[in-house]
């Protein structure tokens, strides 16, 4: 599936694929950036999105980060939604007791690309066992 990708500077990095099975691809940081204790801040990317009608992008924490770093996307899950055009930011925590510095095309954050389903819902009085 092809997905329209717009850079919004010359820092913004086309996100990869590390390997031929992974799930999902890495979002890099356009700035140079330091999260300090305990604060959640959201870092750039310098990347617009057009996500096909029927998908979303999910924006997770990276793995290493998180573990190694206490590093870590603060809303566990962030969506971004198929009609939203502008742009995509990873909304990060800082759990440490250490300042950490995010320099300029350091991987930041995981995106996921998911088929979601639109409910359509049935008011009733009583529901299944």
């Amino acid at each position: 599936m092809k997905v329209k990708i717009k850079k919004r500077n010359e820092n913004s990095k086309i996100p990869e694929y590390q390997t031929q099975g992974a799930a999902g691809f890495d979002f890099h940081s356009c700035e140079d950036i330091t999260i300090l204790p305990g604060q959640v801040i959201a870092v750039n990317t310098g990347l617009e999105f057009e996500i096909p009608i029927g998908y979303e992008i999910q924006v997770r924490s990276r793995s290493g980060l998180a573990l190694k770093q206490n590093i870590f996307v603060f809303n566990g899950i962030g969506t971004i939604d198929s009609d939203f055009r502008g742009e995509v930011k990873a909304i990060l925590c800082n759990a440490s007791n250490q300042n950490f510095s995010i320099r300029i095309g350091d991987r930041i954050a995981q995106g996921v690309l998911k088929q979601v389903e639109r409910a359509e819902w049935e008011e009733t009085n009583e529901l299944t066992e």
